[in-house]
């Protein structure tokens, strides 16, 4: 989704974009899951953006350092995200749930489908993604509504990107 050189001005022109438009949760939860978040993403929330690409098939979830050349964010994203791909793909959603809570809306739905999602992890310049794809129509909308819940959640370190687009 994002080019080497282009990758910060594309996020931040998608951050001005979407900003206005994402229902978010209160400014008490969005502090309470960063104060949680910081215990289980190694990274900093205050350098990174979360973007959330829904896609026909799924979704697309991104991070990316603020930062061109950040590498120790870099690092830690990249190390952060190919640890829950792992687990996903085995249907183990607790680190969402260490963050957001057990009530997070999808989690048990995602984790009981996980035998029909394909989770796929790779490098981004800036950071990493994960690619969640299924071909189960009740998936795919989990997916989607576990990207609405991010994106209130985490406010304003997270971004929502165009719905049907493919990277």
């Amino acid at each position: 989704m994002f080019g080497a050189r282009d990758s910060l001005a594309l996020v931040m022109l998608l951050a001005a974009a979407f900003a206005q438009g994402a229902e978010l949760a209160s400014p008490q939860r969005q502090d309470a899951v960063a104060e949680r978040g910081a215990k289980v993403m190694p990274f900093a929330l205050d350098k990174t953006l979360h973007v959330f690409d829904k896609t026909e098939t799924g979704g697309v979830q991104q991070v990316v350092a603020k930062q061109v050349g950040d590498t120790e964010q870099v690092n830690l994203i990249r190390q952060h995200l190919q640890h829950i791909a792992a687990s996903f793909a085995q249907g183990d959603f607790s680190g969402p749930a260490r963050i957001h809570g057990d009530q997070m809306p999808v989690l048990a739905e995602l984790s009981a489908g996980a035998q029909d999602l394909k989770i796929v992890y790779s490098d981004l310049p800036q950071g990493g993604q994960i690619v969640y794809a299924s071909a189960r129509p009740d998936l795919v909308q989990a997916i989607h509504r576990y990207f609405d819940a991010q994106l209130s959640d985490h406010g304003r370190h997270a971004v929502g990107g165009h719905q049907g687009h493919h990277p």
